[in-house]
């Protein structure tokens, strides 16, 4: 890249993968970081003092594959306590190096650091407080704060020094302390700033076994602020490892599909040591979806070349949607556009259409229309012999297409016929492109073409770069034309599909690039699943909304009651309030912050009791349980947010 653009550089390369190394850090002897494997790790949800139960879900992890076992320490006597679950472990033939969790706690800290082989602060409640008070510091006063915070972190990294005990230094997006948001808001540079202070004073004294993390709920801007960390690290002459992950990501399908886009997008660029898979769950099933994200990148870079970037025009800090232009109801201002793969099925029929969102009611012969109804289909040579639903576009082969011209049915051009072809539709064709079949012949023909929407597709193994250097090329040569981005899979489960989708399509979208998705899957799970996971990956995005999103915790030994339970319970009466986001935390630690990021908020703070936040504001305080479900939804309809269902 130019000169000029150095000030933007994350990452190895653009278009040639290769892992951003790092220095090599040494956790009781299973190192991370260097030319390590990328390694995997969860963290127990049992209370500490529990030591048969701590010790027996560690057992479930570290046979699941886990490599790291972090464990809460919120107080003195759990920090002193990881010693009998240490033994413990051993006494049963288990070495897995151990993690523990600090917050508000320094003490707590220093006890940890004497005898496991890692702690984990947040510099955001180490040092600080966060009351959600804004004060205009002069850069002494600043100053003065940094010497403060360094008088009280100072002991915990000599003791670090002399026991041989690594460090994380965790930022969260939701507990940044009022220092830094009076100085930097609410963004990813706070975040930065937030670690980059406590890793300043960690040089200063010579201890460098550190590793890093930027968490947030929003995977854009968790993926910004790792960005961001690495460029400032290099600006400094630093390069320690990273620790990924996705906080409060939630359970089941949402969760894997926003861990994936976050974590997926980061290893993609070939960022990242070791991550963590944060799901509302048991812990020792975040181990195989970390391992599925993590084994596609073992031969990553035996990929096919890729034309060498000469000007990013991309500012990877920020997210800046790229401007189309209109064409139908693809592009300009219009949401991401969902298209489906039909085209290998014997036979489409109405009932074909109801498992993308369209249900047909035969006796008013009418079709009813969900939330999660695509937008296109795509039946490739085949024709459909019923009557469609008004919304939904069809998609065929241009040799087909061009024989019948039925209404709302339009072509898919390959490059030959695009060319050569003045039989073309007069408002909409799907043009297939790859990055090599994007010549300038192609490029002159589409720049003036009112009518032409890309359907990208790749070959290539590491095919986000592929396709993102498609966008590229469009930008630099200022041609605005609506771009869908399409992936095929073949022979996957649902899950690994998703997984897989969310980090190949949504690291794009995560970059403001795309007016759609497609993605062609055969044998890889039900139609009704890839639908949902295409608008899944629009919804982790916020590119398109169509359901309640949930901020969940995934629960550890600070968590005041069952956040499984809570979590389902919740949304079964909440599910279909439609671009509502919804916070619900076990304990206080990140509770506030990261509600921040939602319109509401379910926070316990104490047994049996919760507090209800309407964002940042605590509006109910120590709400009985059982109570505070119907409470929470007066407080959603007391400011206008509530439909029936």
């Amino acid at each position: 890249m130019k000169d000029e653009q150095k000030n933007n550089l994350y990452c190895n390369s653009l278009t040639s993968y290769s892992r951003f190394k790092t220095r090599e850090v040494n956790i009781g002897g299973v190192a991370l970081g260097g030319s390590n494997p990328i390694r995997v790790q969860s963290m127990t949800t049992t209370d500490t003092m529990d030591t048969h139960s701590t010790v027996a879900q560690s057992i479930r992890m570290i046979e699941a594959g886990c490599e790291y076992v972090r464990i809460t320490a919120p107080s003195i006597n759990e920090a002193k306590n990881l010693l009998n679950i240490k033994n413990e472990l051993k006494s049963q033939g288990y070495s897995t190096p151990l993690i523990a969790d600090i917050h508000f706690t320094p003490n707590a800290a220093q006890v940890a650091a004497r005898i496991i082989e890692k702690v984990r602060i947040n510099p955001g409640n180490y040092a600080d407080r966060k009351k959600f008070n804004y004060i205009d510091y002069t850069d002494q006063e600043y100053n003065d704060e940094i010497n403060r915070i360094r008088d009280r972190f100072l002991p915990l990294v000599n003791i670090c020094k002399e026991y041989g005990t690594a460090m994380r230094i965790g930022t969260n997006h939701g507990s940044l302390s009022d220092r830094i948001l009076s100085r930097y808001g609410d963004t990813p540079m706070g975040m930065v700033e937030s670690a980059m202070e406590f890793l300043r004073i960690c040089n200063d004294e010579s201890y460098h076994d550190i590793v890093l993390s930027m968490k947030s709920s929003n995977p854009i801007v968790m993926v910004q602020a790792y960005r961001l960390l690495i460029n400032c690290m290099v600006k400094e002459n630093m390069n320690y490892p990273l620790h990924l992950g996705v906080t409060e990501a939630g359970e089941g399908q949402d969760g894997r599909i926003k861990s994936a886009l976050g974590i997926g997008t980061l290893l993609e660029d070939g960022l990242g040591d070791t991550i963590r898979v944060s799901l509302t769950e048991e812990p020792e099933f975040e181990i195989p979806v970390a391992k599925k994200l993590v084994e596609r990148y073992s031969n990553r870079s035996n990929h096919s070349e890729i034309e060498k970037i000469n000007i990013y025009p991309i500012n990877p800090f920020e997210y800046n949607l790229r401007k189309s232009c209109q064409i139908l109801n693809i592009g300009g201002d219009n949401v991401p556009r969902i298209i489906n793969d039909l085209s290998y099925l014997s036979n489409i029929t109405s009932d074909t259409l109801l498992e993308l969102g369209y249900t047909y009611f035969k006796k008013d012969d009418k079709w009813g229309i969900s939330d999660l109804a695509c937008d296109y289909i795509d039946i490739g040579n085949k024709e459909i012999d019923f009557e469609i639903p008004g919304t939904l576009g069809v998609m065929q082969k241009f040799s087909t297409w061009k024989d019948s011209k039925k209404k709302q049915h339009y072509p898919c051009l390959d490059i030959e016929e695009y060319l050569n072809s003045a039989n073309i539709h007069l408002e909409l064709n799907f043009l297939h492109v790859t990055l090599y079949t994007l010549t300038k012949q192609v490029l002159d023909k589409i720049k003036n073409d009112p009518t032409v929407v890309l359907l990208l597709d790749t070959q290539n193994q590491h095919g986000l770069a592929d396709q993102r250097r498609i966008f590229i090329k469009l930008i630099n040569a200022q041609i605005d034309v609506p771009v869908i981005i399409g992936r095929y899979y073949g022979d996957l489960t649902s899950s690994d599909l998703q997984l897989y989708s969310s980090t190949d399509i949504g690291g794009l979208f995560i970059d403001g690039l795309g007016d759609g998705l497609y993605i062609a899957a055969k044998n890889c799970g039900s139609i009704e699943s890839v639908n949902r996971t295409s608008f899944g990956i629009l919804q982790a995005t916020r590119t398109r909304v169509t359901k309640t999103e949930y901020i969940s915790c995934p629960s550890c030994g600070r968590t005041l009651f069952d956040l499984q339970e809570v979590t389902a319970r919740i949304r079964s009466k909440t599910q279909h309030l439609k671009g509502l986001k919804i916070g619900i935390m076990g304990c206080i630690v990140n509770g506030p912050g990261e509600m921040a990021d939602a319109d509401y908020g379910y926070v316990g703070t104490g047994i049996g009791k919760i507090s209800l936040y309407k964002k940042q504001d605590i509006v109910n305080k120590d709400v009985p349980m059982e109570k505070a479900d119907d409470a929470l939804i007066d407080l959603i309809k007391s400011h206008g947010d509530w439909v029936e269902p």
